[in-house]
């Protein structure tokens, strides 16, 4: 196992609730490198970079020396969007994996106001947890309110009111142009003249899949590293798993995706071809001030939502025209559902 980073085993989805527990970056992990190789029998080498593929040979050269395989397993992961601001285009930062979020500890240390830029799944969890933890929060949107890509106006208005009544401010249907830096002070220019003032700006508008290494080595990319069920790219023995892969339409940057595509491939690797299936796998947005789980429909689904808001929250469900459900998003006490309405949905990857 060849990985950039420590190689610590840790569960990356914590990191974005882990400042209102108050957990330092090495809280986090319950392994390192040494003993991940000792518990899977394998070497592991950290903090080491694949410089490219060489298909013919069945090599890969990484730091000054080659290394021949037979089959070859791409697990890139994604990288975070990264947003072209005028000004200190670097300032914002982002979280996508244990360094990162021992940097921005770091970056946040004796400092309050916090610009979160995207409304998303991961801008509403560090919203939520970042305000947990004492900071002053606001969040810069283009879409007109909270999770709009994945849910209902109800369902993101239902999450938003209750990070609001937490003391998170919310800047909607808004565009960052441009960061300035004054001194120790951030300057935040949106689209509309406005001016926010931030001690740090964390950017959460979405993850790129690593594709660069694929394409060098002539591997088929799309908006994702191609591979067909059985996990493969367009070299036979070179396969894809995580963010970095495209199976279809289907780019799937979530825990449960990236789990049943991993015990697929062990089967095929291990000489028992199995291909991918992808059953209903809910999305549980980590939002205590107001938890929610979302279920989408597939992509090209032909339905609408119908959706029932109460005190205690959003229950809505995405129907199509014979009335059967093909996907639900629940919030506050509704979630409750979540296991029985699961069952009533079709597999997203039959």
């Amino acid at each position: 196992m060849i990985t950039a980073d420590d190689g610590y085993f840790y569960s990356k989805p914590m990191i974005s609730n882990a400042l209102g527990r108050n957990q330092q970056p090495m809280d986090l992990p319950t392994a390192d490198a040494a003993k991940m190789a000792a518990d899977l029998g394998a070497r592991v080498r950290p903090r080491t970079r694949v410089d490219a593929i060489d298909r013919d040979a069945g090599e890969l050269h990484l730091d000054g020396e080659t290394l021949a395989y037979g089959q070859l397993v791409l697990a890139l992961g994604a990288d975070p969007v990264r947003l072209a601001l005028a000004g200190d285009a670097d300032a914002p930062l982002s979280v996508n994996d244990l360094d990162d979020y021992a940097r921005f500890r770091a970056a946040i240390a004796d400092r309050r106001r916090i610009v979160i830029l995207g409304a998303g799944l991961i801008g509403c969890e560090f919203a939520n947890d970042l305000v947990t933890a004492g900071y002053q929060v606001e969040v810069v949107e283009l879409f007109d309110y909270a999770l709009g890509r994945l849910v209902p106006r109800e369902a993101g208005d239902a999450v938003s009111e209750a990070l609001a009544q937490r003391g998170v401010k919310w800047h909607f249907g808004a565009a960052c142009e441009g960061v300035s830096r004054d001194g120790e002070i951030l300057h935040v220019g949106l689209a509309d003249g406005r001016t926010l003032e931030a001690d740090a700006v964390l950017s959460a508008v979405g993850l790129r899949p690593r594709t660069a290494l694929a394409e060098a080595a002539g591997l088929e990319t799309d908006r994702g590293i191609v591979v067909d069920r059985h996990l493969r790219t367009s070299d036979p023995c070179i396969y894809a798993l995580g963010d970095c892969k495209q199976v279809g339409q289907l780019v799937l940057p979530f825990i449960m995706p990236i789990m049943h595509a991993a015990r697929a491939l062990a089967k095929t690797l291990s000489g028992e071809p199995t291909r991918l299936h992808y059953p209903a796998m809910p999305v549980v947005v980590k939002t205590p001030a107001h938890p929610a789980v979302v279920s989408p429909p597939a992509p090209g689904s032909s339905g609408q939502w119908q959706v029932e808001h109460d005190s205690e929250g959003v229950r809505a469900l995405y129907v199509d025209a014979a009335g059967k459900t093909l996907g639900f998003v629940l919030t506050g006490k509704h979630i409750v559902e979540k296991g029985a309405l699961t069952k009533e949905l079709p597999a997203i990857l039959e």
